[in-house]
């Protein structure tokens, strides 16, 4: 059985997923940088993001919405994304039509939440009540009989009544933590694929991702390895998801032996929703290309970060720094805690060479920062198309923070570098280009 031991190296990044979820208005989750509009609330003050002023129950968040509802205002009145923006779009399906929200209320009284797309099809609002008072509770609202309408389809804009009832006084209501899963009551899915690489496909060796010509893999899943592994697609993209996950192994033997020699990084896309740590091993052969032959390295690295979130991992090859050399990759190793339960959705498996990248490319034309140089924020503002995705990488290469905010400003984070300066890849529909940034 060709188990190799475990090397545990905590290496912690900074990132965000590219889909949603959960909503968690967290400075680098989802929800806080969004623009949300209030409706028919009066004066229509703005959402406000505040700290959590009870997170010590069910609730550990840091940071959370605060809606304030005018008892001038409609019964209905609320707050919703942008249509096209924050959310990205999406279809209602069995696998993720159940939706959860934490409430904190002074008062109780239903809660509303319903979805719109571009077109202004809605699914119609969904009223469940809170039963606590002043303490934080988890809401359910229950989308299955809807996921086979038009309005299921194409989905772009989430619309929440944080008090929708006739009032007799100013409320000041909470929510956070918007959640999706199946209608069965399972573990939560992804509700779209992992974020697309754009690298030039001459600076890529791939093992598993759709915009690329893959290289030939013997197992995703070898015979010592335990776990399951399913073949499945999200919106069209094909992703594999391991189950009960101990270790998976991915074995590339013989022939399908890989020299990556000439690249820089290893790239996989994770989406969990439940492990605590993801680890990533690489193993070499050695000159032989021979298991035990006496020449074997290997070199794991370990990953603790958010759960139901996509994270692109765009980890240095100089960080598996136990490998003897890059000659004779012959195993990718896959394995988490919790050990044996966790589940992975994985995508976009592959190796690139990254060494001039943030140099060589322009930076575009239509993004302004301001300040720069800065020691906490830097404003980034779009003239002609959102940011779709935003990397900060250090002049080594190495991706230090990602978001994918779909938004035309932006306010860069940066106050947790160290000063120096840093490279910001900016993806936006039609134009990928970098600037250099400095932090004081």
């Amino acid at each position: 059985m060709r188990i190799h031991v475990l090397v545990l190296f905590f290496f912690m990044y900074q990132l965000c997923s590219a889909q949603l979820g959960p909503i968690d208005y967290e400075p680098t989750g989802f929800g806080a940088t969004w623009l949300w509009t209030t409706f028919e609330n009066d004066s229509n003050p703005p959402l406000e993001i505040i700290p959590n002023p009870d997170p010590n129950g069910i609730n550990t968040s840091n940071t959370v919405a605060r809606f304030t509802a005018n008892v001038a205002g409609a019964p209905w009145a609320g707050v919703e994304t942008v249509h096209g923006q924050g959310i990205g779009t999406f279809n209602l399906t069995a696998a993720n039509c159940v939706v959860k929200i934490m409430v904190y209320k002074p008062i109780i009284s239903p809660v509303g939440i319903k979805f719109a797309t571009p077109a202004g099809a809605s699914t119609g609002e969904i009223l469940v009540s809170n039963t606590l008072i002043n303490q934080w509770e988890e809401l359910t609202f229950d989308f299955s009989n809807v996921v086979s309408a038009p309005s299921s389809t194409g989905i772009d804009q989430i619309i929440i009544f944080p008090d929708f009832t006739q009032r007799s006084d100013n409320r000041i209501c909470l929510f956070d933590n918007i959640k999706f899963s199946n209608q069965n009551g399972g573990n939560p899915i992804p509700m779209g694929p992992a974020p697309t690489p754009t690298y030039p496909e001459s600076n890529v060796i791939s093992l598993f991702s759709n915009p690329y010509q893959n290289v030939a893999v013997d197992t995703w899943m070898a015979p010592w390895s335990a776990a399951q592994v399913t073949d499945l697609q999200l919106s069209g993209n094909d992703t594999k998801r391991y189950d009960a996950l101990n270790f998976a192994g991915i074995e590339m033997l013989g022939n399908n032996i890989l020299d990556v020699t000439s690249m820089t990084h290893f790239r996989v896309d994770f989406w969990s929703p439940n492990l605590n740590e993801f680890k990533v091993k690489l193993v070499d052969f050695g000159g032989d290309g021979q298991y035990a032959g006496g020449d074997d390295s290997e070199s794991e690295l370990s990953f603790v970060l958010p759960t139901e979130s996509w994270h692109s991992l765009e980890i240095p090859l100089s960080s598996f720094n136990q490998l003897n050399s890059n000659l004779h990759i012959a195993q990718l190793i896959l394995s988490g805690t919790p050990s044996g339960s966790g589940t992975v959705y994985i995508d976009n498996v592959l190796f690139f060479n990254n060494e001039g990248a943030s140099i060589l490319e322009e930076q575009p034309k239509s993004i302004k920062a301001y300040p720069n140089p800065s020691a906490n924020n830097i404003l980034l503002s779009a003239e002609d198309s959102p940011m779709n995705t935003i990397k900060v990488f250090g002049l080594d290469g190495t991706l230090l923070m990602e978001d994918s905010p779909k938004l035309f400003s932006y306010s860069l984070d940066i106050s947790t570098l160290p000063a120096g300066i840093y490279i910001v890849r900016i993806s936006q529909t039609n134009n990928t280009g970098t600037l250099r940034i400095i932090k004081e």
